[in-house]
Protein backbone atom coordinates (compact mmCIF):
# COMPACT_ATOMS: atom_id res chain seq x y z
CA UNK A 1 0.00 0.00 0.00
CA UNK A 2 1.58 3.17 -1.29
CA UNK A 3 1.19 6.27 1.42
CA UNK A 4 1.49 9.65 -0.02
CA UNK A 5 4.31 11.77 0.15
CA UNK A 6 2.40 14.50 1.93
CA UNK A 7 0.49 12.04 3.96
CA UNK A 8 0.79 13.27 8.12
CA UNK A 9 2.93 10.87 10.28
CA UNK A 10 2.26 10.70 13.84
CA UNK A 11 4.51 9.44 15.91
CA UNK A 12 3.51 8.54 19.52
CA UNK A 13 5.64 7.74 22.12
CA UNK A 14 4.71 7.15 25.89
CA UNK A 15 6.70 6.66 28.41
CA UNK A 16 5.69 4.45 31.61
CA UNK A 17 6.48 8.02 33.68
CA UNK A 18 3.97 9.67 31.97
CA UNK A 19 1.55 7.12 31.52
CA UNK A 20 1.61 6.09 35.54
CA UNK A 21 1.49 10.12 36.13
CA UNK A 22 -1.55 10.35 34.40
CA UNK A 23 -2.90 7.13 35.58
CA UNK A 24 -2.49 8.31 39.16
CA UNK A 25 -3.92 11.82 39.07
CA UNK A 26 -7.37 10.52 37.07
CA UNK A 27 -8.11 8.81 40.23
CA UNK A 28 -9.36 11.12 43.44
CA UNK A 29 -8.00 8.15 45.63
CA UNK A 30 -4.40 8.22 44.55
CA UNK A 31 -4.91 11.84 44.19
CA UNK A 32 -5.43 12.35 48.07
CA UNK A 33 -2.56 9.96 48.21
CA UNK A 34 -0.38 11.84 46.62
CA UNK A 35 -1.09 14.74 48.79
CA UNK A 36 -0.75 13.01 52.26
CA UNK A 37 2.59 11.56 51.30
CA UNK A 38 3.39 15.16 50.12
CA UNK A 39 2.23 16.24 53.11
CA UNK A 40 3.97 13.97 55.21
CA UNK A 41 7.32 14.51 53.33
CA UNK A 42 7.63 18.32 53.63
CA UNK A 43 6.96 17.49 57.82
CA UNK A 44 9.69 15.80 57.15
CA UNK A 45 11.82 17.68 55.84
CA UNK A 46 10.75 20.63 57.70
CA UNK A 47 10.63 19.14 61.30
CA UNK A 48 13.06 21.44 63.13
CA UNK A 49 10.85 24.35 61.73
CA UNK A 50 7.14 22.69 62.47
CA UNK A 51 7.81 20.88 66.13
CA UNK A 52 6.93 23.32 68.37
CA UNK A 53 9.23 21.57 70.48
CA UNK A 54 12.58 19.49 70.79
CA UNK A 55 11.52 16.36 71.02
CA UNK A 56 13.93 14.93 73.48
CA UNK A 57 13.13 17.91 76.22
CA UNK A 58 11.48 16.64 79.30
CA UNK A 59 9.07 18.73 81.49
CA UNK A 60 8.72 17.15 84.85
CA UNK A 61 5.97 19.52 85.32
CA UNK A 62 4.00 18.37 82.25
CA UNK A 63 4.49 14.76 82.76
CA UNK A 64 1.21 12.28 80.72
CA UNK A 65 -0.47 15.87 80.53
CA UNK A 66 -3.72 15.79 78.22
CA UNK A 67 -4.31 17.93 74.86
CA UNK A 68 -4.09 21.58 75.74
CA UNK A 69 -3.34 24.72 73.51
CA UNK A 70 0.58 24.25 74.99
CA UNK A 71 0.40 20.73 74.21
CA UNK A 72 -1.84 19.78 71.05
CA UNK A 73 -1.42 16.21 71.63
CA UNK A 74 -0.40 16.21 75.12
CA UNK A 75 2.92 14.28 76.74
CA UNK A 76 4.21 11.28 77.13
CA UNK A 77 5.25 10.12 80.23
CA UNK A 78 8.83 11.72 80.36
CA UNK A 79 6.97 14.76 79.60
CA UNK A 80 8.12 14.77 75.91
CA UNK A 81 5.86 16.73 73.77
CA UNK A 82 3.90 13.64 71.69
CA UNK A 83 3.43 16.09 68.79
CA UNK A 84 6.86 17.13 67.93
CA UNK A 85 8.19 13.52 68.57
CA UNK A 86 5.80 11.92 66.01
CA UNK A 87 7.07 15.31 63.59
CA UNK A 88 10.50 13.68 63.90
CA UNK A 89 9.79 10.10 63.72
CA UNK A 90 8.72 10.67 60.62
CA UNK A 91 12.32 11.37 59.63
CA UNK A 92 12.85 7.99 60.63
CA UNK A 93 9.80 6.29 59.22
CA UNK A 94 10.44 8.13 55.83
CA UNK A 95 13.91 7.58 55.21
CA UNK A 96 13.65 4.06 56.26
CA UNK A 97 10.63 3.37 53.80
CA UNK A 98 12.25 4.92 50.76
CA UNK A 99 16.03 4.31 51.08
CA UNK A 100 15.41 0.45 52.09
CA UNK A 101 13.64 -0.72 49.37
CA UNK A 102 15.29 1.35 46.67
CA UNK A 103 19.11 0.15 47.72
CA UNK A 104 17.05 -3.40 47.77
CA UNK A 105 15.72 -2.53 44.06
CA UNK A 106 19.88 -1.70 43.12
CA UNK A 107 21.36 -4.69 44.82
CA UNK A 108 18.81 -7.52 43.56
CA UNK A 109 17.93 -6.37 40.88
CA UNK A 110 21.95 -6.36 39.55
CA UNK A 111 21.93 -9.77 41.17
CA UNK A 112 18.71 -11.42 39.53
CA UNK A 113 20.08 -9.62 36.02
CA UNK A 114 23.18 -11.33 36.17
CA UNK A 115 21.68 -14.60 37.52
CA UNK A 116 19.16 -14.55 34.46
CA UNK A 117 21.52 -13.58 31.24
CA UNK A 118 24.91 -15.67 32.15
CA UNK A 119 22.97 -18.39 33.90
CA UNK A 120 25.00 -21.33 34.67
CA UNK A 121 27.01 -21.58 38.41
CA UNK A 122 26.25 -17.70 38.46
CA UNK A 123 22.72 -18.64 38.32
CA UNK A 124 23.10 -21.83 40.33
CA UNK A 125 24.80 -19.49 43.43
CA UNK A 126 22.23 -16.16 43.06
CA UNK A 127 19.31 -18.49 42.97
CA UNK A 128 20.08 -20.64 45.95
CA UNK A 129 20.78 -17.11 48.03
CA UNK A 130 17.68 -15.78 47.44
CA UNK A 131 16.07 -19.41 48.19
CA UNK A 132 17.40 -19.04 51.55
CA UNK A 133 16.78 -15.66 52.10
CA UNK A 134 12.81 -16.41 50.90
CA UNK A 135 12.50 -19.02 53.06
CA UNK A 136 12.25 -16.76 56.08
CA UNK A 137 9.07 -14.10 55.84
CA UNK A 138 10.65 -10.66 55.91
CA UNK A 139 9.83 -9.42 59.10
CA UNK A 140 11.35 -12.50 61.12
CA UNK A 141 14.28 -12.34 58.48
CA UNK A 142 15.13 -8.33 59.76
CA UNK A 143 14.44 -9.51 63.49
CA UNK A 144 17.53 -12.19 63.18
CA UNK A 145 19.60 -10.04 61.61
CA UNK A 146 19.00 -6.78 63.64
CA UNK A 147 19.36 -8.89 66.65
CA UNK A 148 22.73 -10.28 65.67
CA UNK A 149 23.77 -5.91 64.81
CA UNK A 150 22.26 -4.46 67.34
CA UNK A 151 20.37 -0.62 66.37
CA UNK A 152 21.34 1.98 65.13
CA UNK A 153 20.69 3.83 61.64
CA UNK A 154 22.87 2.07 59.03
CA UNK A 155 21.81 -1.18 60.60
CA UNK A 156 18.50 -1.08 60.71
CA UNK A 157 18.67 0.31 57.15
CA UNK A 158 20.99 -3.14 56.07
CA UNK A 159 18.58 -4.94 57.83
CA UNK A 160 15.43 -3.77 55.79
CA UNK A 161 17.32 -3.68 52.32
CA UNK A 162 18.38 -7.42 52.78
CA UNK A 163 15.16 -8.40 53.61
CA UNK A 164 13.50 -7.09 50.66
CA UNK A 165 16.25 -8.29 48.06
CA UNK A 166 15.50 -11.38 47.48
CA UNK A 167 11.63 -10.43 45.86
CA UNK A 168 13.95 -8.22 43.46
CA UNK A 169 16.60 -10.64 42.73
CA UNK A 170 13.47 -13.06 41.95
CA UNK A 171 11.46 -10.97 40.15
CA UNK A 172 14.49 -9.43 38.11
CA UNK A 173 15.93 -12.66 37.17
CA UNK A 174 12.57 -14.12 35.88
CA UNK A 175 12.62 -11.24 34.07
CA UNK A 176 15.64 -11.28 32.58
CA UNK A 177 15.02 -15.03 31.19
CA UNK A 178 12.42 -14.26 29.04
CA UNK A 179 13.66 -11.08 27.60
CA UNK A 180 17.36 -12.48 26.95
CA UNK A 181 15.57 -14.74 24.28
CA UNK A 182 14.18 -12.10 22.31
CA UNK A 183 15.36 -11.34 18.34
CA UNK A 184 16.81 -8.03 19.63
CA UNK A 185 19.12 -9.17 22.20
CA UNK A 186 20.48 -11.92 19.80
CA UNK A 187 21.24 -9.31 17.10
CA UNK A 188 22.78 -7.00 19.13
CA UNK A 189 25.22 -10.13 20.46
CA UNK A 190 25.65 -11.21 16.71
CA UNK A 191 26.66 -7.40 15.85
CA UNK A 192 29.39 -7.37 18.61
CA UNK A 193 27.79 -5.41 21.51
CA UNK A 194 29.43 -5.63 24.79
CA UNK A 195 27.56 -7.22 27.41
CA UNK A 196 27.21 -4.04 29.67
CA UNK A 197 26.19 -2.59 26.96
CA UNK A 198 23.04 -5.18 26.07
CA UNK A 199 22.22 -5.37 29.91
CA UNK A 200 21.96 -1.60 30.31
CA UNK A 201 20.55 -0.50 27.10
CA UNK A 202 17.97 -3.42 26.32
CA UNK A 203 17.58 -5.43 29.41
CA UNK A 204 17.03 -3.34 32.35
CA UNK A 205 14.38 -0.94 30.52
CA UNK A 206 12.63 -3.72 29.54
CA UNK A 207 12.29 -5.41 33.33
CA UNK A 208 11.93 -1.72 34.70
CA UNK A 209 8.02 -2.50 34.67
CA UNK A 210 7.67 -5.10 37.79
CA UNK A 211 10.55 -3.40 39.24
CA UNK A 212 9.36 -0.19 39.99
CA UNK A 213 6.07 -1.93 40.76
CA UNK A 214 8.05 -3.91 43.25
CA UNK A 215 9.17 -0.82 44.53
CA UNK A 216 6.18 1.22 44.99
CA UNK A 217 4.11 -1.99 47.00
CA UNK A 218 6.96 -2.09 49.26
CA UNK A 219 7.44 1.20 50.60
CA UNK A 220 4.69 0.77 52.45
CA UNK A 221 5.68 -2.53 54.15
CA UNK A 222 9.57 -0.97 54.75
CA UNK A 223 7.70 1.54 57.00
CA UNK A 224 5.56 -1.19 58.69
CA UNK A 225 8.68 -3.06 59.02
CA UNK A 226 10.87 -0.80 60.42
CA UNK A 227 8.16 0.27 63.07
CA UNK A 228 7.81 -3.11 64.01
CA UNK A 229 11.28 -3.09 65.00
CA UNK A 230 11.66 0.06 66.77
CA UNK A 231 8.46 -1.01 68.49
CA UNK A 232 10.28 -4.64 69.83
CA UNK A 233 13.59 -2.34 70.57
CA UNK A 234 16.05 -3.28 67.88
CA UNK A 235 15.00 -0.76 65.58
CA UNK A 236 15.61 2.98 66.03
CA UNK A 237 16.90 3.45 69.74
CA UNK A 238 15.22 5.83 72.09
CA UNK A 239 16.17 8.68 72.53
CA UNK A 240 15.58 9.23 69.06
CA UNK A 241 12.24 9.41 67.74
CA UNK A 242 10.48 6.81 65.39
CA UNK A 243 6.67 5.51 65.24
CA UNK A 244 7.45 2.30 66.56
CA UNK A 245 9.48 3.34 69.41
CA UNK A 246 6.76 6.27 70.38
CA UNK A 247 3.80 3.39 70.66
CA UNK A 248 6.16 1.38 72.30
CA UNK A 249 7.20 4.39 75.31
CA UNK A 250 3.08 4.90 75.39
CA UNK A 251 2.52 1.69 76.30
CA UNK A 252 3.65 2.03 79.36
CA UNK A 253 1.47 4.38 80.09
CA UNK A 254 -1.91 3.37 77.79
CA UNK A 255 -4.28 4.34 80.25
CA UNK A 256 -3.17 7.58 81.43
CA UNK A 257 -1.54 9.28 78.51
CA UNK A 258 -2.82 7.30 75.36
CA UNK A 259 -2.30 10.00 73.37
CA UNK A 260 1.79 8.62 71.39
CA UNK A 261 -0.25 5.56 70.85
CA UNK A 262 -3.13 6.58 69.07
CA UNK A 263 -0.76 9.19 67.08
CA UNK A 264 2.05 7.13 66.05
CA UNK A 265 -0.42 4.61 65.27
CA UNK A 266 -2.53 7.39 62.87
CA UNK A 267 0.46 8.13 61.27
CA UNK A 268 1.29 4.60 60.36
CA UNK A 269 -1.75 3.33 59.49
CA UNK A 270 -1.95 6.77 56.99
CA UNK A 271 1.18 6.99 55.14
CA UNK A 272 1.08 2.95 54.43
CA UNK A 273 -2.88 3.35 53.45
CA UNK A 274 -1.20 6.12 50.71
CA UNK A 275 1.71 4.25 49.77
CA UNK A 276 -0.69 0.90 49.31
CA UNK A 277 -3.54 3.50 47.02
CA UNK A 278 -0.09 4.34 45.03
CA UNK A 279 1.18 0.91 44.29
CA UNK A 280 -2.42 -0.48 43.86
CA UNK A 281 -2.85 2.46 40.87
CA UNK A 282 1.30 1.59 39.75
CA UNK A 283 0.09 -1.89 39.07
CA UNK A 284 -3.43 -0.94 37.17
CA UNK A 285 -0.97 1.29 35.42
CA UNK A 286 1.45 -1.65 34.17
CA UNK A 287 -0.83 -4.20 33.89
CA UNK A 288 -1.72 -4.80 30.24
CA UNK A 289 -5.01 -6.29 30.72
CA UNK A 290 -6.22 -3.45 32.45
CA UNK A 291 -5.83 -1.17 29.98
CA UNK A 292 -8.91 -0.39 27.71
Amino acid sequence: MAIADNAPVVVIETSYFDFIRRAIFSKPSTICATVVIALFSVIAIFAPWIAPYDPLKQSYFAISAYPSREYWLGTDQFGRDVLSRLIYGSRNSLIFGLLAPFFAALIGTTLGVVAGYFGGVTDRLVTRMIDLLMAFPELLLAIIISAALGGGFWNVLGVLTIAFVPGFARVSRASTLSIKQEPYIEAAKAIGVRTPVILVRHVLPNISAPIVLLLTLWIASAIRLEAALSFLGIGTQPPQASWGNIIRDGLSNVFGSPWSIIGAGLAITVVVLAFNVIGDSVRDALDPEAAE
